[in-house]
Order: structure tokens, then C-alpha cells, then sequence
């Protein structure tokens, strides 16, 4: 089907081109959602007509979105979740969970907003793009951890699912130098000099 766009669509084209699509992405997304119109002869002429008032209802909305984007860009939210040891979520965390989260921290921001290519199942911090309009996209950051002390150090850079792997890889009790030139069994001989040391005291 072809479509006369009404506003910026990603991938598609811009306000007024004429752009083929397929029909159930035209008729379930784009023309219910007012982004575009079917491309005939009398919606051409109602597009020509009204162009000018489009173009600057476009631009009056993409400035009200770059003057909100400063509140937006760059904002870090910490959502607290259970995980298994190998940092895989029990459930995951979904665009509501983070419109929430940026919204507590005074971001104004809607579901439609948030693109979210698949829901996050691990620990660890995401970027998240927030499109605000067409035109206009900020990231924000979404740290998920296990608790509060954890998404600081992931905060800090530090890699904790690693991190914890390394101590649960250190062996726990005394352990001793070995040297390698030795067979097994046989004693260092500095061992040995400090044995006839301690024995001749």
C-alpha cells in the first residue's frame, strides 16, 4: 500500500513522502496512529493544502520535545531485581518498569516512548532510547542489579557478575607456594635447612 507520511517515520522517510508499505503495517500502525495518509489522489490534494500547518505543527512539537529532551538526556535509573547466581532475572524488566522508574525521577515520559528492542533478562546496565519525537531521541541508562551496593559498583564500571566468578574461582583455606622443579613429595630444600636449623635449637 502506499502512504503519504504526516510525520517522520525511522527507516520510512520524512513529512510528505510517498513510501510503500505493507497493508497490515498501514492499516494497524500507521494510519490509526495519524502518522500517515493513504495515497490517493484526493488525500494528495488535502496533504498539498494543509502542508504548511503540518510542517509547523511538526516543528512546534519537535521544539517542545527538544526542550524536554534536556530532562531526559542522560538520566540513570537503578531497578533492584532477583536473580539466579549466573545473573539471569526471575521475569524480566519491561517498558513499564522503566517509564516508571524515569517518571519517579521527574522525566515525564510515556510507554510509546521507549525503545525497548527485546525485554532485559540479565543484570547489568542497558542503554535505552527514548524517543520523544520522531525527531528527536535521548538515552538514558538502565541499571539492573541485585541490590543498591551492586548497582553502584556497576555504576562504577565494575563488571560484578565477572567479579564474583573470580572469588568463587579463588580457593578458600591455606593453600602454599608449590615449586615446579620439585617431584611430587619431595621437600624444598630450603624447607629442609630451616627443619635442621629449628631441630639444632
Amino acid at each position: 500500500m502506499e502512504v503519504i507520511l504526516l510525520e517522520r517515520v525511522e527507516k520510512l522517510g520524512g513529512i510528505g513522502d510517498v513510501v510503500s508499505v505493507k497493508n497490515g503495517f498501514a492499516r494497524n500502525y500507521l494510519l490509526p496512529n495519524k502518522k500517515a495518509l493513504r495515497a490517493n489522489e484526493s488525500n494528495r490534494k488535502l496533504f498539498e493544502s494543509n502542508r504548511a500547518k503540518i510542517e509547523a505543527d511538526n516543528a512546534d512539537r519537535r521544539g517542545e520535545a527538544e526542550v524536554h529532551a534536556k530532562d531526559v538526556e542522560g538520566k540513570q535509573v537503578v531497578l533492584i531485581r532477583a536473580s539466579s547466581n549466573s545473573g539471569q532475572l526471575y521475569g524480566s524488566v519491561n517498558v513499564r518498569d522503566i517509564v516508571d522508574a524515569l517518571n519517579a525521577e521527574g522525566a515525564n515520559v510515556s510507554k510509546a516512548m521507549i525503545v525497548l528492542e527485546r525485554p532485559i533478562k540479565a543484570i547489568g546496565l542497558y542503554d535505552v532510547k527514548v524517543s520523544l519525537h520522531p525527531e528527536v531521541a535521548v538515552t538514558v541508562q538502565v541499571n539492573v542489579a541485585r541490590s543498591p551496593d551492586e548497582a553502584d559498583l556497576q555504576a562504577q564500571g565494575v563488571d560484578v557478575m565477572a567479579a564474583m566468578f573470580e572469588e568463587a574461582n579463588v580457593p578458600s583455606g591455606f593453600t602454599e607456594a608449590q615449586d615446579p622443579s620439585l617431584e611430587p613429595g619431595e621437600i624444598p630444600a630450603d624447607m629442609l635447612e630451616e627443619r635442621a636449623a629449628d631441630d639444632a635449637e
